[in-house]
């Protein structure tokens, strides 16, 4: 309202500075029918008596010709001889004193002027305080924006995945329902809760859970919101918002991202007295100050509270953190099934399949993988949403979309073929490498090719004969060109460099060298003043440290090479079948394992390949595993 408001008088100021102005015009113009004419023309006219009378105001002069016509001409400087003209023509005039504004008219010119420049600085100072709420003067006012239980339909039978963070944050719920059944007891509620945890695990939409269950209202703002360009701003959205949630106490305030104005103090450059070390101390003060926050419960969300401000995670303030972690397998189907909900699933749609298919997924991730699915779904103009959809949606997250378009040459994709062969039966063969799921030389985001592997169950801790079966893996699709193709290509830079920075952790990093010991030998901790990692260790122990790395790629190298050397037909047989199908299943990769011919799968589609054209490879990436 108020932002109509302001355009309006802008727009009312505009109206009356163009009506001055053709008000001006006008007097200046014909006026009554009259014309203009020279002022040379009228003393001609005034000599050859064809003007009968004449009025003469300040410069401007009005003549009446003998057919009744009226003329108008303008002199800057009157003429002192055109009195005597008229006089020997027998031209009856009139003199008159220039007509003088009124007092309105002379303050409005004087101010006119100044109030315009007023006027639009007012309205550009509303437009950039977001189109005129609050004012000219609303710098300090929240932009917190607050839900009632009428706009909050979110509970808990939403919320799914996290079952010991909704159990953390019940009792909260119960609190802002009934109140006086902990205070009769001397209990005192947690005035603040922080919920810690990865992107995308729902750790705002819980906090909308508490509000929609409790019924109270729900203020939600970004912890970025608080500090603007000028100092002090910050400060004072922060007590505005918190006098606005003590009006509708019980009430809850969500601060997302906290750590944008809850980091450390004291580690700015200049001394640390920055407007967000001032936002950070007043909310520090409103959260527990002289001034007590009775019923205002203040919940926080961030995936940094390594770098929190101590003072702010003290108790009295945020008293309780409730880890929001990546949903396990069971969580995972718990989500799958809230998202299923809400398209139309056909009967082959086994949750628990997917869940065991999607490891290290996130709730934003599923919803994604659901959405996908269905998507995938109305493209083949389906009435319903079957598992071939979730396959292909679940591929083209993990491995990126299809390039079916990229023209590849024959001897490229035999040689991704070899290499991608490469890589799944050394899987297949060791025995605690996880299971073998897809392997395609379908070209997928910079990817060739790609092998999939996907774990059993959820991996909790790593192990070392399981990382050392990792850089075998990761060395075979190397060696099968080495064997089969009798070349090397670039294609195996990536999986050089993940079983480098393996062995490399396996080292420094988690003791699981003998000859090193379990001492640490890299310090991720330990950084310089710009940020680089200082010197921890001496040149003669660093060359330990590099020869323990490089025995270790070359014994499961070696390890690679001896599987692949036994197991040639193994190689041949899955490399054929790839050139066939261009995807090949668990069900075919296990066909090929145990001898047997490959089955057609009802997910593999038979490529009939136009002859190969001599394209180039439109920025070949390297072929690498698919992240377990």
């Amino acid at each position: 309202m108020n932002n109509m408001f302001s355009k309006s008088a802008i727009w009312v100021v505009v109206a009356l500075l163009l009506f001055m102005l053709f008000k001006q015009f006008d007097n200046h113009s014909v006026a009554g029918g009259s014309k203009t004419i020279a002022y040379s023309e009228l003393l001609d006219d005034v000599k050859a008596r064809r003007i009968k009378d004449v009025v003469i105001e300040g410069s401007n002069i009005t003549a009446t010709r003998q057919d009744d016509s009226k003329v108008r001409a303008t002199a800057t400087i009157l003429d002192k001889g055109l009195i005597g003209d008229l006089r020997e023509n027998g031209v009856r005039f009139d003199v008159k004193p220039p007509e003088e504004p009124s007092f309105l008219q002379q303050v409005f010119i004087s101010w006119f002027p100044m109030l315009l420049l007023i006027g639009v600085w007012v309205f550009f100072m509303r437009q950039m305080q977001g189109g005129g709420k609050g004012g000219a003067f609303s710098f300090g006012k929240s932009k917190a924006r607050m839900l009632d239980e009428t706009n909050n339909t979110v509970t808990f039978a939403d919320v799914a995945g996290c079952d010991e963070a909704k159990e953390e944050v019940s009792e909260i719920v119960d609190f802002l329902k009934d109140p006086t059944k902990f205070q009769k007891l001397g209990g005192r509620i947690p005035r603040g809760v922080l919920m810690v945890g990865p992107p995308g695990t729902g750790k705002t939409l819980l906090a909308r859970a508490i509000a929609g269950e409790a019924k109270v209202p729900f203020f939600s703002i970004s912890g970025s919101d608080f500090v603007e360009m000028f100092v002090g701003v910050g400060a004072s959205r922060v007590r505005d918002m918190f006098e606005n949630a003590k009006k509708h106490s019980p009430c809850i305030i969500f601060i997302d991202e906290i750590d944008a104005v809850g980091r450390h103090r004291g580690a700015g450059m200049g001394g640390g007295n920055d407007e967000r070390e001032q936002t950070l101390n007043q909310l520090l003060v409103e959260m527990d100050g002289f001034e007590a926050s009775s019923g205002v419960i203040v919940i926080a969300a961030t995936n940094r509270a390594d770098v929190l401000d101590k003072a702010l995670l003290r108790p009295g303030r945020f008293d309780r953190q409730v880890t929001v972690g990546l949903p396990d397998i069971r969580g995972r189907e718990q989500i799958l099934n809230v998202h299923m909900r809400k398209v139309p699933i056909g009967t082959d749609v086994k949750a628990d399949i997917l869940a065991r298919g999607t490891p290290g997924f996130s709730g934003a991730d599923l919803a994604n993988l659901v959405n996908e699915a269905a998507l995938f779904a109305a493209r083949r103009s389906k009435r319903l949403v079957e598992m071939i959809d979730f396959e292909d949606a679940k591929d083209k997250i993990y491995m990126g979309p299809e390039r079916k378009s990229m023209i590849i040459r024959e001897e490229e994709r035999r040689n991704t073929a070899y290499h991608e062969s490469g890589h799944a039966v050394i899987a297949k063969l060791l025995p605690k490498a996880d299971p073998v799921h897809k392997v395609t030389i379908m070209p997928r985001g910079y990817a060739l090719g790609l092998t999939w592997q996907l774990p059993e169950h959820d991996a909790l801790s790593g192990y070392k004969d399981k990382m050392l079966e990792e850089i075998s893996i990761l060395f075979g699709g190397r060696i099968a060109e080495e064997i089969f193709v009798g070349q090397m290509s670039t294609g195996a830079s990536n999986d050089f460099a993940r079983a480098t920075k393996l062995a490399r952790s396996m080292v420094t990093r988690f003791g699981m060298s003998e000859s090193m010991g379990v001492m640490v030998y890299e310090d991720s901790e330990n950084e310089g003043f710009f940020g680089g990692a200082t010197k921890t260790i001496s040149e003669a122990t660093q060359q330990k440290v590099d020869a323990e790395i490089r025995a270790i790629l070359d014994t499961q190298y070696a390890l690679s090479r001896r599987l692949l050397e036994e197991n040639r037909d193994k190689v041949e047989a899955m490399t054929k079948a790839l050139l066939d199908w261009e995807t090949i299943d668990a069900e075919q990769i296990n066909d090929i394992m145990a001898g047997r011919e490959p089955r057609q799968s009802p997910t593999s589609i038979l490529t009939k390949r136009t002859p190969p054209g001599d394209g180039g490879s439109g920025g070949v990436a390297p072929n690498a595993t698919a992240p377990a």
